[in-house]
């Protein structure tokens, strides 16, 4: 019975372990992790996930024009497919394009060769909207385990993730200035801000992103893209 006992707070702990590992922002088992950058400069990356739709497309990279500010945008590679116009609206206002794989599924327990699909299918579709800057990689939910970071370690792929996701709080998500009161709050130099806004269900998001462009443009904080932010490292 002791014995039984053991194994199984052994099988608990690496469980535990496991799942600390899939959803760490700052480490993964291979290769280069980034969730924010260290550095004294009032530089921060405002990102965006999933997409391209049309609508919301135009009204983001509109606004950030008026703005004059760059941001970085994790589209998925079936959604560029669909819309390929959305997307290259968005390389041409000289935005950064990052891949968020294809399917947008979670890619913890997917085999080498889908991993390899989701990934490269997505980097080809990229390059064709004429985007010729390095693509980093954000996975999924952020989850990740072994064979994902490691595809992405032998093709030399930076993985970024965050420090300020104000969508994960349930009782501020649906509210655009709880949302960007959390943004303006937590922030600091070398953040890296995650927001979804492709989608109707996110319009709380889209209505929070004027007030955190302005109030930390305010505050002394230039924004900038994520390959701009790993330089500042």
């Amino acid at each position: 019975m002791k014995k039984i006992v053991l194994a199984l707070a052994l099988l608990i702990l690496i469980a535990a372990g496991l799942f600390k590992l899939s959803t760490s922002r700052n480490y993964q088992a291979f290769g280069e992790l980034i969730g924010h950058v260290d550095t004294e400069q009032k530089i921060i990356a405002l990102t965006f996930d999933d997409g391209p739709l049309p609508e919301a497309t135009n009204q983001i990279v509109d606004f950030l024009a008026a703005e004059n500010i760059p941001a970085t945008f994790f589209l998925t590679g079936k959604d560029i497919a669909a819309h390929p116009q959305a997307a290259k609206k968005i390389v041409q206002a000289g935005h950064q394009i990052g891949n968020h794989s294809y399917s947008h599924q979670r890619m913890v327990s997917m085999g080498y060769d889908s991993v390899a699909s989701e990934i490269d299918k997505t980097s080809q579709l990229i390059r064709n909207l004429g985007y010729n800057d390095e693509i980093v990689f954000r996975p999924p939910y952020g989850k990740k385990l072994f064979i994902l970071p490691y595809y992405l370690y032998q093709k030399n792929i930076t993985s970024v993730t965050w420090n300020i996701e104000p969508e994960s709080y349930p009782e501020i998500a649906q509210d655009s200035d709880a949302i960007a009161q959390h943004v303006i709050d937590k922030v600091r130099p070398g953040s890296i801000i995650l927001l979804h806004v492709m989608f109707k269900s996110r319009e709380p998001s889209m209505a929070a992103v004027p007030k955190i462009v302005q109030t930390l443009k305010a505050q002394g904080y230039t924004f900038v893209t994520v390959n701009e932010l790993l330089k500042a490292r």
